[in-house]
């Protein structure tokens, strides 16, 4: 699968397991984020983190949280992305008391996809890690906005003034 450009990214149409909360229960869903934006008339804000549980990981994912409903109002789902396990994700959001749905990508494909796995350099040790991310797309699932190389803290309202102009 070629991996697509920023100028031509769509959204993919192979399944994806969402981790979501609802009433005290885990569920997961496995549905193509082509097919999740079809079947709503909202916009679908994609970001990808790093890891659970982790300091910025949680700041963006409990700011994400705290602006729901502004996201909301301005016709947008919110789903964080990231390489942990489903296990992970139910942890993550029952301990900071997540509203927005997680995707777990651990075999990778969707990172690949929107090409967000980059080589980093940690102490003078090259690895490959997830370049926190976000991708908006329209009602249409039409690209508007992509943003790599995020900083955690604020993004949230960063984004919400970006959307709101």
């Amino acid at each position: 699968m070629a991996k697509p450009t920023t100028e031509n990214i769509i959204l993919p149409d192979f399944p994806v397991t969402i981790v979501r909360e609802l009433d005290g229960n885990f569920i997961h869903d496995d549905i193509s984020l082509k097919d999740l934006v079809a079947h709503t008339d909202k916009g679908l804000i994609l970001y990808f983190y790093p890891k659970d549980s982790t300091p910025g990981c949680t700041t963006q994912a409990t700011e994400f949280t705290a602006h729901l409903n502004q996201f909301d109002e301005l016709g947008y789902d919110i789903i964080g992305v990231s390489r942990d396990s489903v296990e992970s994700h139910e942890k993550f959001i029952a301990k900071y008391d997540l509203d927005i749905p997680l995707i777990s990508d651990s075999d990778e494909r969707l990172c690949h996809y929107f090409d967000v796995i980059k080589e980093k350099n940690m102490y003078g040790k090259i690895s490959l890690g997830l370049i926190r991310s976000a991708f908006v797309f329209d009602k249409n699932g039409t690209l508007t906005h992509a943003q790599r190389n995020l900083k955690a803290k604020g993004y949230s309202e960063r984004l919400l003034t970006t959307l709101a102009s």
